[in-house]
C-alpha cells in the first residue's frame, strides 16, 4: 500500500543528471527534484516528527522534503523513483511505535544476582598467590 501523495503538496523539477552517460548526460536533464510541502499532508504530530527524524538532511526548516532521483535515463523513471522514495518514507514515518511497558525485577531475582556476583568473588579470591607460612 503505497502513500498517495496530493499533487498540490508536490513540486518536481528536472535537473541536469551527473555521473557516465555520454552526451545523453550532458544534453537531458533527466535528474527529478521532488519537493512536498510536508504541512500540507497534514500529517498526526507523532508522523511529522519521526518523518523529520527519518529524513534527516533532506528536510528544509521550512517544512520542504526533497528528494532526488537520478538513476535511470528517462525522466518518467525518475520521476516514478523518487514519488516512491518519498512515499515509502512517509508510510514508515506513519507506523506508529509500540510504547515500551516499565519492567522491575523481582526481590528474589535481585536475591539470586547478589548470591551468583558473591560466589564469582569468592571463585577469583581463591586464585591468589599460594603463601607457605
Amino acid at each position: 500500500m503505497a502513500y498517495d501523495l496530493p499533487e498540490d503538496a508536490i513540486s518536481e523539477t528536472f535537473l541536469a543528471s551527473t555521473g557516465p552517460g555520454g552526451q545523453n548526460v550532458n544534453k537531458v536533464a533527466t535528474a527529478c527534484q521532488l519537493r512536498v510541502d510536508v504541512f500540507a499532508l497534514g500529517l498526526p504530530i507523532y508522523a511529522f516528527r519521526k518523518l523529520k527524524e527519518l529524513a534527516g538532511t533532506k528536510m528544509t526548516v521550512a517544512g520542504e522534503l526533497v528528494v532526488t532521483a537520478r538513476s535511470h535515463r528517462t525522466r518518467e523513471a525518475n520521476r516514478e523513483e523518487a514519488r516512491e522514495r518519498v512515499s515509502a518514507l512517509i508510510e514508515k514515518a506513519l507506523v506508529r511505535e509500540v510504547r515500551r511497558i516499565k519492567t522491575k525485577p523481582s526481590k528474589a531475582a535481585k536475591a539470586r544476582r547478589v548470591d551468583s556476583k558473591k560466589g564469582r568473588g569468592e571463585i577469583k579470591k581463591a586464585r591468589g598467590k599460594v603463601q607457605l607460612d
